[in-house]
């Protein structure tokens, strides 16, 4: 199958067409009933799936070799975690003007998970910056936001996000944290099946995530809560996550500037500090949210492309830099470019 090309002027990942056909299908033809239960129940089997899948994926050693650099990936891990919730928190004096208290709730829960990979690492490599420390950084991310994400979630949305409490927490447990330590442990055995098969194992990857947003979108439908997003409505979260979005790029490049990063390193920073994974925040969402699950991704869905878009275009600005063609850290620019096709949503 001859895989799909990003135009060069509007990057837009074939994989978002899915999904929107995806919620399209779930607004027309729901799961009902009998339905409904089958859908849940694949999702929750695919959802654990998916995580067991990272486990066997994620090269402990190589995670580990990036210690060395422990000033970046800190940094990364502070604007992931501290700096968007910070900034989510901020906009709660949004609601009810842009937002209604449905989709803030999405917005915040955006602020709160992990940054992606694959894209992460592509568009880094498109700039010419530091490639492994990107690579280090994707992972440490999506490893600590496992714990953290759910974490964040309970102690900043509380009862008012998808009813968070003990049980919510002991499903993350069950559904993403225990998956994903069984990949790791068996990593041993399984790791390099895992590697031969990456491509179909990365179609089962990109189909688990449609049937969760198939299964979160019906039961919002079931539910009636569509009636609640207007269209004005939906112009003023696209209006906000712009602004998140240009502040956050602001703030990685510059702010590692005043850090005393090199060019190289504030590259990685800032492709992996301004991004959100839709492949976590989806399976992640769905177990916090339940029925709600469905207005609370529209947000995350919404940036996850918008950040795609936006990246692209920074990044092959700064791969024209004068000091990058002195880079050894990365690959051709034409190299580069063949990476950066698809990404996004495998892995991040």
């Amino acid at each position: 199958m001859k895989r799909l090309k990003w135009p060069s002027w509007l990057p837009i990942d074939p994989y978002i067409l899915l999904l929107l056909g995806t919620v399209g299908l779930a607004a027309l033809l729901p799961a009902r009933g009998t339905g409904a239960e089958v859908a849940s129940g694949a999702s929750t089997a695919a959802i654990a799936f998916l995580f067991f899948l990272y486990g066997a994926r994620l090269s402990t050693r190589e995670a580990m070799d990036g210690v060395r650099h422990w000033r970046l990936h800190l940094t990364v891990l502070v604007c992931t975690f501290l700096l968007f919730p910070l900034l989510g928190l901020a906009a709660r004096g949004l609601e009810p003007v842009f937002l209604n208290h449905d989709l803030y709730t999405g917005l915040l829960f955006l602020t709160l998970v992990p940054s992606t990979v694959q894209s992460s690492i592509a568009f880094t490599s498109m700039a010419r910056g530091n490639v492994p420390a990107a690579i280090c950084a994707g992972s440490f991310s999506s490893l600590v936001g496992i714990v953290l994400t759910p974490l964040l979630a309970a102690a900043l949305l509380g009862g008012t996000g998808g009813g968070f409490s003990a049980d919510s927490l002991l499903k993350i447990v069950l559904q993403l944290l225990v998956p994903f330590l069984a990949g790791q442990l068996l990593r041993r055995w399984i790791g390099g099946f895992v590697a031969r098969h990456k491509k179909v194992l990365g179609y089962v990857d990109r189909g688990s995530i449609l049937l969760v947003v198939y299964t979160a979108f019906s039961e919002g439908m079931v539910e009636g809560i569509w009636h609640q997003v207007s269209p004005l409505r939906l112009g003023g979260l696209l209006a906000v996550e712009a602004v998140l979005l240009a502040v956050m790029l602001a703030l990685t490049w510059y702010g590692s500037k005043a850090l005393g990063f090199n060019r190289e390193d504030r590259v990685a920073i800032q492709f992996a500090g301004s991004k959100k994974s839709l492949a976590s925040g989806l399976p992640m969402a769905s177990v916090l949210f339940g029925a709600h699950a469905s207005l609370a991704v529209l947000p995350l869905m919404l940036f996850h492309q918008m950040q795609l878009m936006v990246c692209a275009v920074i990044a092959k600005r700064r791969s024209r830099d004068p000091e990058a063609a002195e880079s050894p850290l990365t690959p051709d620019p034409a190299e580069a470019s063949r990476i950066a096709v698809g990404t996004g949503t495998r892995s991040g």
